[in-house]
């Protein structure tokens, strides 16, 4: 059993302020570790109805004083510096050891921490750098928003100064968003860093994803000292389409907050199939469309409910006019988690046909309330729902008949229902935090700890 840790976690959303499945993950991960961990989290913006969990800090920069941020870096410089002394004066005096092997290892350490302290004093120079009025890019809003790229780098800056003033052993940094911060903390404090990988930008854009945050994400993976994907999908795409060395990748799968479930009748007869999530090209929407279309033939008493919205919304609904079974489908835009589980509650088939899901926690929700579930081959959650029928993104063929199977038969969705059922058991936050303790525990013991 390791010791409880302080672990500082680098995050960009936590509820209430939440945008998406990130948040919803955070929480989960944060409120499992507590347990175990002394957490310090770090996010561009809080809330004063934030979750409060115990053993666990919040800090929004959206709250900072900046003059007090830049006081403690101060403080923390004078006392690195004295450190950095003593490992220098360290190396000088076991080169005078007989028994010492002379290498340029030796050479090369002593340069890079002469390099260090050069740029600390250069750091504290250049602080007025950084102007105290940048932090009011995080008092907007949005989070996200057209200036995301800025914010990245506004935040990579507060976070490596307001990091002097926090005890902690570890940084764990969550999705590109915190890679930046994380590399320079893990550079100027000597500290481990695992980053945890939720989404990538090749889930958003493709094969072809390069570009600004490409590059962050694979320079935050190739500085990291563990990786952690939420599943071995997306543990395939970061070796193969980032070459990140796959020795320091361990994927650990979601988990879901257990809720109450519940049924509701609904006020009309036919069936109801359901898309739950953002309306973007990754998500699958007009696969979707194409999938209604095929089961709307095959079984005229049923309805398609669009949960969520997205830039591919207006282009949908234009497209099920055209088709002509518009009247099926209903366009829900954004909703709150309360109609969310409303929705859910009067569901028959969950379907997600995503291009590229690095997990997919509504799958799991869907599970939750007895729905079964037809997923795209090209999803994290397909790995751990062994009752989930699954075809690739593109085979809008496959997907409509596993609909309509369930759709007509009782019998098999029950079966279904309850294999899924059975992997719920395990698919915890909790399971989740044990694994991300192993990945934590190995950084001290330097093996690898489960594949």
């Amino acid at each position: 059993m390791m010791k409880r840790k302080k672990v500082l976690m680098l995050g960009w959303e936590f509820p209430p302020l939440i945008n998406g499945g990130l948040g919803v993950a955070c929480y989960g991960i944060s409120k499992a570790l507590s347990k175990h961990l002394d957490l310090t989290i770090v996010l561009p913006k809080t809330s004063p109805d934030d979750q409060q969990i115990p053993h666990v800090k919040l800090i929004g920069l959206n709250h900072l004083n900046a003059s007090e941020v830049f006081h403690e870096e101060l403080q923390f410089e004078k006392s690195r510096k004295e450190q950095l002394d003593q490992e220098i004066k360290g190396i000088v005096e076991a080169t005078v050891d007989p028994y010492y092997q002379y290498s340029t290892t030796t050479k090369t350490d002593a340069q890079k921490i002469s390099q260090e302290i050069e740029h600390i004093s250069k750091d504290i120079i250049g602080i007025e750098g950084i102007s105290p009025d940048f932090l009011e890019v995080f008092k907007s809003k949005e989070v996200y928003g057209e200036d995301v790229i800025q914010k990245v780098i506004f935040y990579a800056k507060y976070a490596e100064k307001l990091c002097k003033s926090i005890d902690f052993d570890i940084i764990y940094a969550h999705d590109w968003m915190t890679f930046l911060a994380g590399v320079t903390i893990k550079q100027i404090t000597g500290k481990p860093l695992v980053v945890h990988v939720h989404a990538l930008d090749y889930d958003r854009v493709g094969s072809h994803s390069r570009g600004w945050i490409y590059d962050v994400e694979k320079y935050g993976m190739q500085n990291a000292d563990r990786v952690i994907p939420v599943s071995k999908y997306t543990a395939e795409v970061i070796t193969n389409h980032y070459g990140i060395d796959a020795s320091k990748i361990y994927p650990v799968h979601n988990g879901a907050i257990e809720v109450e479930s519940f049924k509701e009748v609904k006020k009309i007869p036919e069936k109801l199939v359901l898309f739950l999530g953002r309306v973007t090209h990754q998500k699958g929407p007009e696969n979707f469309m194409e999938i209604a279309s095929k089961v709307f033939e095959a079984y005229p008493k049923v309805r398609f409910v669009v949960a969520g919205t997205g830039d591919k919304l207006k282009r949908l609904i234009e497209k099920g006019a055209y088709r002509n079974i518009g009247h099926k489908f209903h366009f829900t835009g954004f909703l709150d988690k309360d109609k969310v589980n409303r929705l859910l509650s009067m569901t028959d088939v969950y379907c997600m046909p995503s291009v590229s899901e690095p997990f997919g926690l509504s799958a799991l929700e869907a599970a939750q309330f007895g729905i079964p579930t037809v997923l795209s081959k090209q999803s994290g959650v397909s790995e751990v729902l062994e009752g989930a029928l699954t075809a690739d993104f593109w085979d809008v063929n496959l997907m409509a008949e596993h609909i309509v199977s369930l759709l007509e038969s009782k019998k098999l969705a029950n079966q279904l229902v309850a294999k899924n059922k059975k992997n719920l058991q395990n698919l915890t936050w909790d399971h989740s935090a044990e694994k991300i303790l192993d990945v934590f525990q190995s950084l001290e013991e330097g093996v690898a700890v489960y594949s």
